[in-house]
């Protein structure tokens, strides 16, 4: 209107012409390089494991695969005034003020086949929180009597490079423990059930204290575990290279 272009036109109209324009320079998509030079190698292992198949031969009854990851800084945010429950043609309503009530990390395993899960709430995220869910699975059944347990983990500093295989290997000798590549987090499906938890259980953020996260996550986690049913997992090796 300023340049005489029309004589009147309004924003919603000069939204709508731009948003049915072929180039769109106001919106983009990130995105990451992989810069392992074996992504693909590392990456194959882990999904041959999803299809049920390492070095070739066909998992048997008494291996199994386990994704394992950490949620760190779950926080506890009282709002200052109570949260009002959604009504009829009205939204759960949430006060945008809150203090703070401290945070924690929640670590997972997810079994890939089995679609259950055991977690744990620690306060920090780091080598010797993360060796108790270890145990935890470990020493459970099935997996105390497996033939093997495939650990798939990314490569966050708790359980990063030969070392973690060696520590982990050598006081579990029937963990085998496999390392997504760097940047490959994506590939690693205790993700996908951290985003069901991020959904389901710590949005909106409403909590008195990290008690109340501990109760909630451990009440959804038996829940999970009660219905379940393992991830239509469609991305295999032959997609890496398409």
């Amino acid at each position: 209107m300023a340049r005489n272009v029309v004589a009147v036109i309004s924003a919603a109209t000069v939204g709508r012409v731009l948003r049915h324009d072929v180039i769109r320079p106001w919106r983009h998509r990130s995105w990451i390089f992989p810069r392992d030079p074996d992504f693909a190698a590392k990456a194959a292992v882990a999904l041959d494991l999803y299809a049920g198949v390492f070095d070739g031969e066909a998992l048997s009854d008494d291996e199994f695969v386990v994704c394992a990851d950490e949620k760190t800084s779950v926080q506890a945010r009282c709002r200052c005034h109570p949260t009002l429950p959604p009504g009829r043609a009205r939204l759960m309503r949430v006060e945008h003020e809150y203090e703070r009530g401290g945070a924690l990390a929640y670590l997972a395993a997810y079994d890939v086949h089995r679609a259950h899960v055991k977690g744990r709430c620690e306060e920090t995220t780091g080598i010797v929180p993360f060796g108790r869910p270890v145990e935890q699975v470990m020493t459970a059944e099935p997996y105390a009597l497996a033939q093997r347990v495939f650990w798939i983990v990314d490569n966050g500093s708790s359980h990063r490079g030969q070392r973690s295989i060696d520590r982990l290997q050598g006081e579990w000798p029937t963990l085998r423990l496999i390392h997504l590549p760097v940047h490959a987090s994506w590939l690693d499906q205790c993700e996908i059930y951290f985003s069901i938890v991020q959904r389901k259980v710590v949005n909106p953020n409403d909590f008195d204290d990290v008690d109340e996260i501990r109760d909630r996550l451990g009440a959804f986690e038996q829940r999970y575990n009660a219905v379940a049913e393992p991830f239509d997992w469609t991305f295999g090796r032959d997609d890496l290279t398409s």
